[in-house]
């Protein structure tokens, strides 16, 4: 019984921490106070410690040695990589779910779109964690196990390129017309268009990315 409230206390603990990274809430530029956060979290540090090797095997941080976990720091680089391979699989497999849904599957990526739209309208927090919500909701029915969980790791490694993505003022709008067109297509099983605008999705966030990293390094090289 120990060792099952044990494992339950450190997959909690890898949800928060994971959760408040992703929401930008840790600084990627100091180590991670491991006694502060335990405190704050009520736990020892023992499970906390399990934790971040657990996301550190997930790619949100590293450990440095005597100086303990950092956040990852965004870059350009990670972002192309964790968007070329969700290019390579997510529109096959957005297709494939589209032709194998239930009818209780796709209400739910209804009601995961209505959701997204109304934090993303009011500007609240959890966007990016609403966003992967609705894309795995139309991943899921695929069937595929193997595949989706390889493409949740991919959304949770790019949620907060995501948050950088929304930055811009009227990106937002543009994020919710295009995800709205790609329900429509999936409910409506046009397999093919499914394809055409998943990729078209994802690739337009991969060139906003690289735009605002250029601007990013202009600034930084005039400061």
């Amino acid at each position: 019984m120990t060792g099952i409230i044990v494992r339950n206390l450190s997959e909690q603990l890898v949800d928060l921490v994971r959760d408040r990274i992703l929401a930008g809430q840790v600084d990627v530029d100091r180590a991670i106070r491991q006694d502060a956060l335990a405190a704050e979290l009520g736990v020892s540090k023992i499970p906390l410690r399990e934790a971040l090797t657990r996301l550190e095997q997930e790619g949100l941080v590293r450990s440095r040695a005597n100086r303990g976990y950092f956040v990852r720091e965004l870059s350009i680089a990670e972002a192309e990589e964790v968007y070329a391979l969700r290019l390579k699989l997510e529109p096959q497999v957005a297709a494939l779910a589209a032709e194998r849904a239930t009818d209780e599957e796709r209400t739910v990526a209804m009601q995961t779109l209505a959701q997204l739209d109304e934090v993303t309208n009011a500007h609240g927090v959890g966007v990016g964690a609403f966003n992967r919500a609705f894309h795995l909701a139309l991943l899921r029915p695929s069937r595929q196990p193997i595949t989706t969980t390889m493409l949740e790791r991919l959304h949770v490694l790019g949620e907060r390129y995501v948050r950088k993505h929304l930055e811009p003022r009227g990106r937002d709008q543009r994020a919710n017309d295009e995800h709205a067109q790609l329900l429509d297509s999936w409910l409506a099983r046009d397999l093919s268009l499914v394809t055409e605008r998943m990729y078209a999705h994802i690739e337009q966030t991969v060139l906003d990315l690289r735009r605002e990293f250029v601007t990013l390094e202009d600034a930084r090289a005039l400061s």
